[in-house]
């Protein structure tokens, strides 16, 4: 398993709480949604850039992932 420092998973939360409230929808189902349609490998594999971002931009390179892989939250 990796390492992942705490400012990581702070910031993952952070987008995933983001994305929640901007699609009206819990905290749980916006993470069952971002992990099933591969907006969580996103944060991960994109944290450098991605953290330098707002999190409104955070939230819009999610959707935009999500639907790439079949996501239907607009």
């Amino acid at each position: 398993m990796r390492d992942i420092s705490r400012s990581r998973i702070h910031y993952y939360v952070l987008c995933i709480g983001a994305f929640a409230s901007h699609r009206n929808i819990s905290p749980a189902e916006a993470f069952n949604y971002l992990y099933t349609y591969k907006g969580i490998d996103f944060l991960i594999e994109c944290y450098d850039a991605e953290h330098t971002l707002s999190l409104d931009d955070a939230v819009e390179d999610l959707t935009t992932v999500c639907n790439n892989n079949g996501g239907t939250l607009a």
